[in-house]
């Protein structure tokens, strides 16, 4: 990594639960030296992109962000787009919904919305989603570009018994969702989460990310899957349009597809 990366990369560790982080802890998390992390603290505070909490010298996320996020959204307006349909979303499957971005090798979340419904609900806490371990990252590796499995199999990290553990077992998962337009991630980011997503499209026809629901495993049966499958094709349709995009014809046509074979399955169950 280079130095400004190195830099930027400490801005990953704050978070809605550690919204301020002190300089020995961020050394740790890091897993870098104090001398060298205070360093790219001080570049990073020298413009703008962190502050000192002056009370406590705790580090926090500083008011440059802000002009960027606002210059990103008004340029590349992706979370104004995908808000309406993830609440639609939402309230239609009763769990929570989420939309993730993808840019470079990393998936990001970008926004989600949570259903009134349950007090017990699946929580989106995280930054960045991981590839191997989420229906989302396994619907980028579907119908992403194929660079991304490499990135994906360098780093499978057992978050539950139920992650894809070996190459072997990530490619089944990605072939499944490949074949039916939807990807599948049964607990296997957290032990009583299933995840159920599909794509998303930019103006390029692209992926640009995904769309999921993240529901409480024991509220799962085939109704509720079903359901939720039909859900989720009008939240991306919705805001692939949004995004200025199309579904392309052959994603439509597998969902199509999956749907149809579902509901025989259904009637003559």
């Amino acid at each position: 990594m280079s130095v400004v990366a190195k830099a930027l990369a400490l801005l990953n560790h704050f978070s809605v639960e550690s919204p301020e982080i002190g300089l020995s802890d961020l050394c740790r998390a890091a897993k870098r030296d104090k001398a060298t992390t205070y360093r790219h603290l001080t570049a990073l505070q020298d413009l703008g992109f962190v502050e000192q909490n002056p009370r406590t010298k705790s580090y926090r996320i500083g008011p440059a962000v802000l002009h960027l996020a606002d210059l990103r959204e008004a340029t590349v307006p992706r979370r104004s787009g995908a808000l309406a349909p993830l609440q639609t979303l939402a309230d239609a499957i009763g769990e929570t919904a989420h939309v993730s971005v993808l840019s470079g090798y990393t998936l990001h979340a970008l926004a989600f919305c949570e259903s009134n419904l349950h007090s017990t609900r699946a929580v989106i806490d995280l930054q960045t989603l991981p590839l191997h371990a989420t229906a989302s990252g396994l619907c980028v590796l579907a119908f992403g570009p194929p660079e991304l499995m490499p990135v994906a199999t360098a780093g499978l990290a057992a978050f539950t018994s139920h992650t894809a553990a070996t190459e072997e077992q990530l490619q089944v998962l990605v072939d499944a969702a490949a074949t039916q337009g939807f990807a599948i991630s049964d607990r296997g980011l957290e032990a009583d989460i299933h995840g159920l997503a599909v794509p998303v499209f930019d103006h390029t026809g692209q992926v640009a990310g995904s769309v999921a629901v993240a529901s409480v495993s024991s509220r799962i049966t085939p109704a509720r899957i079903q359901e939720t499958k039909h859900q989720l094709v009008k939240a991306s349709q919705d805001i692939t349009h949004n995004w200025g995009g199309r579904v392309p014809p052959k994603v439509q046509a597998l969902w199509d597809a999956t749907l149809t074979s579902d509901s025989k399955k259904a009637l003559t169950s």
